[in-house]
């Protein structure tokens, strides 16, 4: 008998030890698959669509192969620029399904939130793994000008409702509400809030951010006309625009940047910032499209209430397009 039970406590430890095995191996690899380098080019890509305001499949996919051909570090869908308030939401299941199939694993697709209700934030946010996601970028509530408490709540209850590693955007220009390094001194106690969009076109918010918080929050630019000025002061990559229409020379000026090889990613970005000022304007998503008709990679087509451009802008946002191919820089 004493035997048996002996034999049977050997077992059991044994057990305990390969279950403990398992757990510790299970936690890694949720660590592993719930983490993102937030570093490099992560392009806010447009949402394609035909003449009959139908997604166009195969548009989209394209420039989706453009962008990982040209070396971007992730892909995040369902921005300004991917249009994402005409948008249905089994249109963007779809479309986030379809982008982790063709990117596979290689770069992380990150799905953005901009709600009115912090229910439906949350709702999102906790679906956004079982879509196969990779983190979520976060806007404040919109089309309600919280508070710093009601902000930060907002930010604390959606960060709660998932594991998915988040980036806060900081668009303070257009969406009226900032997140102050106040907030983020809270925030910083909720570990999958990671990264911050910094759009608030002050671009000395870089160094106070870096200042405050050292390596606390990676910090990338998303205004396309701040982006090498970003880099240079310690940004940690671009969340850009016009990378849609020319990813080649968006992924060269940040390699050429963190590479030191300042005078040559100067030369690349002074002839982009005609092109990079069309990421500032109201009608970014517009004129976006319409570069990217030019070079082969999208069409012009918007859904309503956009409209397409007519007559004297879009010819003079058709030169600017033009004049930028004929001078492209050998990349």
């Amino acid at each position: 008998m004493k035997l048996v039970m002996l034999i049977a406590l050997y077992f059991c430890a044994d057990i305990e030890i390969i279950l403990g095995q398992f757990i510790e191996l299970k936690t890694s690899l949720s660590t592993q698959i719930m983490s993102i380098i937030w570093k490099g080019i992560f392009p806010a890509v447009t949402t394609k669509f035909t003449a009959d305001g139908a997604l166009d499949i195969a548009a989209f996919e394209k420039n989706i192969a453009a962008q990982i051909e040209a070396g971007v570090d992730g892909i995040i869908l369902g921005g300004t620029l991917g249009e994402s308030s005409v948008l249905t939401t089994d249109e963007k299941n779809m479309l986030t399904r379809r982008t982790i199939e063709i990117t596979g694993d290689n770069i992380p697709v990150v799905l953005n939130i901009a709600e009115g209700a912090t229910r439906d934030a949350v709702a999102i946010a906790a679906h956004a793994t079982k879509l196969g996601a990779r983190g979520l970028m976060l806007l404040p509530p919109m089309r309600y000008k919280s508070d710093h408490r009601e902000t930060v709540q907002y930010f604390k209850d959606v960060a709660a409702a998932t594991d998915l590693p988040i980036m806060i955007y900081n668009n303070p220009v257009d969406y009226k509400v900032e997140v102050t390094l106040d907030m983020f001194e809270e925030l910083a106690s909720c570990p999958n809030i990671q990264a911050v969009k910094e759009s608030t076109r002050d671009v000395s918010n870089v160094t106070r951010m870096i200042n405050r918080f050292g390596e606390r929050f990676k910090i990338l630019c998303g205004v396309d006309t701040l982006a090498l000025e970003s880099l240079l002061l310690g940004a940690d990559g671009w969340v850009a625009g016009l990378v849609c229409a020319f990813p080649h020379e968006t992924v060269a000026v940040y390699r050429l940047a963190k590479a030191g090889k300042i005078d040559e990613a100067l030369a690349i970005y002074r002839w982009f910032l005609p092109l990079l000022e069309l990421d500032i304007h109201p009608k970014l998503v517009q004129y976006i499209k319409l570069a990217e008709s030019v070079v082969g990679l999208g069409t012009e087509h918007v859904r309503a209430p956009r409209l397409t451009l007519v007559g004297e802008e879009r010819e003079r946002i058709m030169s600017i397009i033009t004049e930028a191919v004929k001078t492209r820089p050998n990349i």
